[in-house]
This record gives C-alpha cells, sequence and structure tokens, in this order.
C-alpha cells in the first residue's frame, strides 16, 4: 500500500517550515506520528545525508510504510515512550518534534478498526489492535458513572448521563460486540438532523479513553523539554478542542493549566517562543483535496533556554 492511499500529510509545507526545514538542510528529527510516512519522506526529500528521523507508530500496520532510506529509523511504540526509546538508541537531544494527532485516513477506513460510524465492525479502536481494552470491553466493564465522565471529558456530549443509562439498558440485554450496536443503543439520544456529528462525539470519546490519547499527549508535551534544545522546535496538528487546548497551553507556558510564571523581576518565564501566534489552519484547496485537514490546528514552539523550576517562580 503506498503512503499516498494509507494517509494524506496534513498541513505538510507549514509542518516543514515550522520545524526549520528549508532554512537548514540537516538535523536529527522526530515524526511522532509515522502512520502512512508522508510527513516523514518530505523531511527526507529535504534533508541531506548528514541527517537523521526517528519516527514512532504503535499500529502494525505502519510497518509497510517505512521508507528505503538509512537516515530514517521507525520505532514500532506509542509516541508516549518517546524519550526512552530515543536514550536507547543513542539519541539525547533532537532538532525538531512532530506530531499529527488523531486517527490516519488509513485507520479510518479499514472497517475492522471499529473506528468509523460507517457500516458495522468490532468494536475496537485500539491504535495498537494487539495490546490493551477494546471498547467493546470498556462498553462491559464502565459503569454508568464512568460512561457518563467518558462522554462529557472527551466527547463534550449533551446530557452524557442520559447516553451512558441508554448504554446501560442495551447492554443488559447483550453484550455490544460491534459499532452498529453501539449506534442502535444510542439512536434516541441523538439529536434530530445531527445523528452523524453525535455518534462522531461518542467514538471520539470511546477511542480517546480506550487509547488514553490524553495522557500520551501530555507525555510528549513533557518529553520534548528534555528532548529540545534551546532553538529546537515542535510542531503539533490536532483535530479536536481537547488537545488543541493542551497543546495551545503547554507551548504558552510549560504546563497544562496555562498558569504563566515570572521571576522575581516580573519577566515571564517561559520554556518555549510561540511562533504560531494563531493556529495555522488549511486553506481551501487542501481541504478539498483532503477534507481530514479541515478541522486541523498546527501549531508551533521555539525552545528556549528556560527549564521550568517551581522553588523559584510564582504564577503570574
Amino acid at each position: 500500500m503506498s503512503s499516498s492511499a494509507y494517509h494524506i500529510p496534513v498541513l505538510p509545507e507549514a509542518s516543514l517550515t515550522g520545524l526549520g526545514i528549508g532554512t537548514r538542510q540537516h538535523g536529527l528529527f522526530v515524526d511522532a506520528t509515522f502512520g502512512g510516512g508522508g510527513h516523514t519522506r518530505l523531511m527526507l526529500d529535504r534533508l541531506d545525508d548528514r541527517s537523521s528521523i526517528y519516527g514512532f507508530d504503535q499500529d502494525p500496520d505502519a510497518l509497510a510504510n517505512v521508507p528505503e532510506d538509512a537516515r530514517f529509523q521507525l520505532i514500532p511504540e506509542n509516541f508516549r515512550f518517546m524519550r526512552n526509546f530515543l536514550r536507547l538508541a543513542g539519541v539525547r537531544k533532537v532538532d525538531g518534534i512532530l506530531a499529527d494527532l488523531g486517527v490516519s485516513s488509513h485507520q479510518f477506513d479499514q472497517a475492522e478498526r471499529g473506528f468509523s460510524i460507517r457500516g458495522e465492525a468490532p468494536l475496537d479502536m485500539r491504535m495498537n489492535p494487539k495490546e490493551g481494552k477494546s471498547a467493546a470491553d470498556l462498553i462491559a466493564d464502565c459503569s454508568p458513572v464512568e460512561l457518563t465522565r467518558i462522554f462529557r471529558q472527551y466527547g463534550e456530549i449533551k446530557r452524557p448521563d442520559k447516553a451512558a443509562y441508554a448504554v446501560e439498558s442495551a447492554r443488559q440485554a447483550q453484550r455490544i460486540h460491534t459499532t452498529r450496536q453501539l449506534m442502535d443503543a444510542l439512536v434516541g439520544q441523538a439529536p434530530r438532523g445531527r445523528e452523524n456529528k453525535f455518534f462522531a462525539q461518542v467514538f471520539q470519546a470511546l477511542r480517546i479513553e480506550v487509547n488514553d490519547e490524553m495522557g500520551a499527549l501530555r507525555t510528549l508535551l513533557e518529553s520534548s523539554l528534555d528532548l529540545l534544545p534551546e532553538g529546537g522546535r515542535l510542531v503539533v496538528i490536532s483535530y479536536h478542542s481537547l488537545e488543541d487546548r493542551l497543546v495551545k497551553h503547554f507551548m504558552r507556558s510549560g504546563n497544562f493549566e496555562d498558569a504563566l510564571q515570572r521571576d522575581f523581576k516580573g519577566q515571564l518565564l517561559a520554556p518555549f517562543d510561540v511562533l504560531s501566534r494563531k493556529a495555522i489552519v488549511a486553506e481551501d484547496e487542501e481541504i478539498e483535496a483532503n477534507p481530514r485537514a479541515r478541522s486541523a490546528r498546527l501549531r508551533v514552539a521555539q525552545r528556549t533556554g528556560y527549564s521550568p523550576d517551581p522553588s523559584n517562580t510564582h504564577a503570574a
């Protein structure tokens, strides 16, 4: 399978510009979400033979997309373990980190993965189908209170309690194994005329919980503080407000609460200079060619020489 069939890279030129590729021809970079390898191939095309790229992807399907290029190495692991695996490879610092979050087009199109609301498929949703609990396991094991939290926190669903108890009622009759069974259980909760959006929010919530996506993103952002030297670049593409808010806050303040730190003179202390004051979004032409780009939000930050030390600062 070609990488273009697997997944079209979103905001490709903005990603490379954000990493500083173009003004520099060599460096050591990380593609934290390798997928179809689209971003990696563009990076390799612009970098010289002195360069190296490490890719991360926990999805076994990504192995088929590895380019035949000695400058690239794929580490088939969740990017939350990036810092440890790079250290095992002898890498302590990198010049740039790119993360294109969310689900690839390939994963959505593989019906058996259970990511899509189209058709009927096993209710799985694991990025790595060989590890952890599936969405079906989650639905079977979670209490209505836990499901309410998941639907509220990660799906931003109105009346998540009603959705949770609808699932509870349906599973009393039989275990919910498939995407269609889940949608049938919730059909009475979907606002008329907005059914697809509602089901997409439900699936998003379950997928985020199954894969602990927010926890992995937090770990990635925290790891970037150690991996990026002064001047190093962090580029993150997100697809929903939960991710984007976390990235925006961390890039601005170095923490997830967005608590700004100042020294005793009142000078702002931050581990990053934010280079994208507003999120970069796709142009109409790209959205027409790649509808997934419609919800993409790209943010860029450059590492400063400051490392957070709460003992020497106070919140602004």
